[in-house]
């Protein structure tokens, strides 16, 4: 299990870093340039580091709101916070919507998110003897890291998100 744990703070690590990079890349053309919200922000992706995962919730939300076109980063970024927090449906739902609107490595992003939630709830389902929703959720884990690891193969480059598709796989062909 700690394996798991290591392996998703590595896929995820790596997903939120590209997003860091793309938020502290952004000037006064975003209309965020402001003070306040970098340090709302700071808030925010503090209170996630830190595991104070309501705090960052809660402090993602509100910025969402005034983000304009950091909105899909930071709505990534609240998935992510929902994955840690163990509120697994909710993080799929989230990156999972994200997904749907964004294309290229902010899709592949996304997807990470979704399949992993996907995968961790599915285990948890698995532990309750609940083989039935479990099976779904793992075929679309399957397929949301199957999406990202062929699109954007520099999001995996220790291998981790390919170490997770392979025990979907595996927890698939045991059921």
């Amino acid at each position: 299990m700690q394996a798991i744990s290591i392996a998703k703070r590595g896929v995820l690590g790596g997903v939120m870093l590209c997003g860091g990079l793309l938020l502290g890349s952004c000037g006064e053309s975003t209309g965020t340039g402001s003070s306040g919200f970098h340090s709302k922000y700071a808030v925010a992706r503090n209170a996630l580091e830190s595991g104070d995962y309501a705090r960052a919730k809660r402090s993602y939300q509100r910025l969402i709101a005034t983000a304009g076109p950091l909105a899909p980063r930071l709505q990534l970024e609240y998935a992510h916070a929902e994955l840690r927090a163990g509120s697994y449906a909710e993080a799929a739902r989230i990156a999972g919507d994200l997904a749907k609107s964004q294309s290229g490595e902010a899709r592949a992003a996304a997807l990470a998110v979704q399949g992993t939630a996907q995968h961790e709830q599915a285990l948890a389902l698995l532990a309750k003897g609940e083989t039935a929703p479990a099976k779904a959720l793992l075929t679309q884990a399957r397929a949301a890291l199957s999406e990202v690891l062929k699109s954007a193969t520099d999001m995996d480059p220790l291998g981790s998100m390919a170490g997770r598709r392979a025990q979907i796989a595996a927890s698939l062909q045991k059921l």
